[in-house]
């Protein structure tokens, strides 16, 4: 499908720490007409997570099927549970004319860049890999092995950033902000992904 002619599809990837979810929600504060795929997932929902919202809650049974049936545009297993992205509503936004962003890790963008070669693709990045060990020691939420896990984990995905058309460092929120923001309006004015 050749997306340049109508909607965009744009694809963010970020090790975790990296402020890729805060980034992600300014973007779609800042333009309405953005819209954010929502996930499917076989895992359990959390407490205050409602399907449709966070995620799509599906059975484990329900996402083979639609693994058979070619309805994602990207899929994964992590840790017993599925994740994928739904092709219908990118499919949907993308003939509307709509912006459509994607938040996802490496391996499922590696899928969608197979797929849908323009699309738009960009790798958030920290100011350094001390200032991601300092933003995941801040959240105070991990032990210090699941720590160090995530920045091995980290180390591993900035190792994919070269297959990204940009990458975006954030050092400021707002700056980044505007730095996602001018390179979709750039793409779009050009007519290209």
């Amino acid at each position: 499908m050749n997306i340049n002619e109508k909607g965009n599809l744009v694809v963010i990837s970020a090790p975790s720490g990296t402020g890729k979810g805060t980034v992600i929600t300014q973007l779609l504060e800042k333009d309405p007409e953005f819209v954010f795929s929502i996930s499917a997932t076989t895992r359990e929902p959390r407490p205050g997570e409602i399907d449709g919202v966070a995620y799509k809650f599906l059975s484990r049974e329900r996402f083979v099927e639609m693994i058979n049936e070619g309805k994602f545009l990207e899929y994964a297993e992590y840790v017993g549970n599925f994740y994928g992205t739904p092709v219908e509503p990118i499919l949907e936004c993308i003939e509307t004319g709509k912006t459509i962003i994607l938040d996802i890790e490496v391996l499922g963008a590696k899928q969608v860049m197979e797929k849908i070669p323009d699309a738009l693709t960009i790798f958030i990045i920290p100011p350094s890999m001390e200032e991601l060990e300092k933003r995941l020691r801040g959240r105070g939420t991990d032990s210090e092995d699941k720590l160090l896990a995530r920045l091995k984990r980290a180390g591993d995905e900035l190792e994919e950033k070269s297959r990204y058309k940009y990458i975006v460092v954030n050092d400021v929120v707002s700056r980044a902000v505007d730095e996602i923001l001018s390179i979709i309006d750039t793409n779009k004015s050009k007519g290209l992904n």
